[in-house]
């Protein structure tokens, strides 16, 4: 039970805080840009490990929700989501099992293939169930960490056209690779090119099934440059909602220097926890609280201009003075925009929802762990 008058620096630290009215904020501009382009929105909960956060997602327009594992789709579907897209290839038998018999829960699930070993596993447990699925091509556009050259696609599509067990709907292209290029025109560039290919292969593949309707790709750091691509439909999102050091780091269409489209509602609270060295203070979030990568974490509010956060051990981190100005007291709480959202999530049970810094409630992080 939180008390409602709570302010959120009483809470103890280090913890986690969405700040409600930035995240709704966050949702609406997304789903505005989606919208007004004709594309649907296929968030990816991987990022935020939250069903309540995903309801919401579904809430304001999305017409379904990406998961990474298998565990994360069955997390959902045990808390009544439907319609996911499971965007990891699903390779050995067990773990095809399993997804076989979230199907019978979720007859919409989807999922992403890569090989024909796994068109084969899949087609046989469902044809020895007498049921079907719906999956999409996975398509490599220069990550190179799954999928099929676009060279290679149409083989596999004509493997699973050959199964009656398994509808394919479309592609699935992720160019994971390109969304933290700095350069606003760099990263548009890069982007469109691999889009672009994998738009060809989306259209040979309508002209040869009348069941491929579905394109998803993008992601948060080029969601306004794939707009432009007329083939594509859905879009996987992710960090948008909750935002990070990694993306506000690179340039956007408004402003080359960080990417101002969305503001990090997410952020994760800290303690001043000793002070006995000149030049610096020590606070108790370090490696276990916040994951090392991406960047340095951001201090955000009123101190964000003149104060800096270094990694200082597994529990801890170093607050230092930019300009040599006031370092802040034993207990005082500071707030951090992390450096890499979704692992860092990963580390903690709960999210603090805020508005006006007053404590409104407590969404729990369900998915946490969900990674098999």
């Amino acid at each position: 039970m939180i008390n409602s008058l709570l302010n959120k620096f009483e809470l103890d630290t280090p913890c986690l805080v969405l700040d409600l009215d930035i995240l709704e904020s966050n949702l609406h501009k997304m789903q505005v840009a989606a919208t007004r382009a004709g594309k649907q929105l296929r968030p990816h909960a991987k990022t935020h490990k939250c069903s309540i956060l995903a309801k919401t997602q579904m809430a304001a327009g999305a017409v379904g929700i990406c998961v990474a594992k298998v565990s994360e789709a069955e997390a959902l579907v045990n808390r009544d989501l439907q319609n996911i897209l499971i965007t990891g290839p699903v390779a050995t038998e067990r773990k095809i099992a399993r997804m076989v018999d979230l199907l019978s829960r979720a007859p919409n699930l989807m999922v992403a293939i890569d090989r024909p070993e796994s068109v084969t596993t899949l087609a046989d447990l469902l044809h020895a169930r007498w049921m079907s699925m719906d999956v999409l091509l996975d398509l490599d556009v220069g990550l190179h960490r799954t999928g099929v050259t676009p060279s290679a696609a149409m083989d596999l599509a004509r493997l699973i056209l050959t199964r009656p067990e398994l509808r394919l709907k479309g592609i699935q292209a992720y160019a994971g690779q390109v969304q933290h290029i700095p350069s606003y025109e760099e990263r548009k560039k890069a982007s469109l090119a691999c889009l672009q290919e994998a738009a060809g292969v989306f259209r040979q593949l309508q002209a040869i099934t009348d069941t491929c309707s579905i394109f998803s790709a993008s992601g948060t750091g080029t969601f306004d440059i794939d707009l432009e691509i007329p083939e594509l439909t859905d879009m996987q999102v992710g960090s948008y909602v909750c935002m990070d050091t990694e993306y506000l780091s690179i340039g956007s269409a408004a402003d080359p220097k960080q990417f101002s489209a969305f503001t990090p509602a997410l952020r994760l609270l800290t303690s001043v926890i000793s002070c006995n060295q000149p030049g610096f203070v020590t606070v108790d979030a370090g490696l276990k609280s916040l994951y090392r990568d991406g960047g340095l974490p951001r201090l955000f509010g009123e101190q964000a201009a003149g104060l800096a956060y270094s990694w200082f051990g597994d529990e801890y981190g170093r607050i230092t003075s930019i300009n040599g100005g006031e370092l802040p007291a034993l207990g005082s709480v500071l707030e951090l925009v992390t450096s890499h959202c979704d692992p860092t999530i990963n580390l903690f049970d709960r999210f603090y929802l805020v508005r006006d810094d007053q404590v409104v409630g407590i969404w729990p992080i369900d998915l946490r762990g969900c990674s098999q």
